[in-house]
């Protein structure tokens, strides 16, 4: 019987309980902490595989986007089974893969706005009486449905010290000048606890490559300003081929701050983001098969190219 729950709102409590029963009956598996929401919730990596090379996926940086948790949690757990049962996945041998390279997965950056989303927030708590104080300052954003941020308000996905002032110009144009449900930058980058974790994550590793999950366009970007890392454009030719999904430029209100831009920056390496899905955010999870289906072959080439 599957694990990962790929039917239902997808919350923390959610991925706390599948990641101590695959823990269980997976025990090659590792799971670290790396750091903590706004809340206190601990923040996850996931290892798959032993391999020097090494690349990251990540999810959920965008609360109404948590449809992506599920997708990279159902990938652990398929990982895991055809490792166990000596299989392929996407036509790739995993165990080879397990050998060759250690895939780390952070499958929820943001949960605390994933907690408001998705309804595991008290509607009484503190917490959620603050975003919604936040929200009724921007009438014509859905609350929570429109929440992207933290709890503090900030979008986690502009807070990467690439083209930080670029994003506050064009964000504060566009009045997001405070704390909002999205699109507010903060008052720094990396000031908020979520940003700096899978920031200094980045940093104490050697990724070849980065996958960071988004909602929703059916669309892979893959540049940052003029970077061209090496083989980033034939890569992301072959993500789009396996999804269908198009390889695109990014939109250049857009274009700066993300966790991706800042990658490729300092690194000069691929990195990618995936908008998984089509439609208005949040994605139904009546979606959750069909863009599994498109995606898995992405999470197991990022593995291989």
């Amino acid at each position: 019987m599957p694990i990962v729950s790929t039917n239902v709102p997808y919350h923390s409590n959610t991925l706390r309980q599948n990641l101590n029963l695959l823990l269980r009956t997976y025990p090659f598996l590792n799971v670290q902490t790396v750091g903590n929401s706004v809340l206190g919730t601990p923040l996850y990596v996931i290892k798959l595989g032993r391999g020097s090379k090494k690349v990251f996926y990540s999810a959920s940086i965008h609360a109404n986007e948590w449809i992506t948790t599920p997708i990279l949690m159902k990938f652990v757990e398929d990982y895991c089974v055809s490792y166990t049962r000596n299989s392929t996945l996407y036509g790739y041998s995993v165990r080879n893969l397990f050998h060759s390279t250690s895939i780390y997965i952070m499958p929820m950056v943001n949960p605390d706005g994933v907690d408001l989303v998705t309804g595991n927030l008290a509607v009484s708590s503190p917490s959620y009486q603050k975003a919604l104080h936040i929200a009724n300052q921007f009438s014509s954003i859905p609350f929570p449905d429109g929440w992207k941020a933290n709890l503090n308000g900030v979008d986690l996905n502009l807070q990467f010290p690439a083209g930080w002032e670029n994003a506050r110009e064009i964000k504060y144009s566009q009045g997001f000048t405070r704390p909002s449900p999205r699109d507010f930058v903060g008052y720094g980058p990396l000031t908020e606890p979520e940003a700096l974790a899978i920031y200094n994550f980045t940093l104490s590793h050697d990724f070849r490559l980065v996958i960071a999950y988004h909602t929703q366009g059916q669309e892979i970007y893959w540049q940052f300003q003029n970077f061209l890392p090496p083989n980033s454009r034939a890569i992301g030719e072959q993500f789009a081929d396996s999804s269908g999904y198009v390889l695109a430029e990014t939109p250049y209100n857009s274009s700066f701050a993300g966790y991706k831009d800042w990658f490729i920056q300092n690194y000069n390496r691929p990195g990618y983001t995936i908008e998984a899905g089509i439609g208005e955010n949040p994605l139904p999870i009546s979606q959750f098969n069909e863009i599994y289906r498109d995606n898995l072959g992405i999470l197991v080439l990022g593995a291989v190219l």
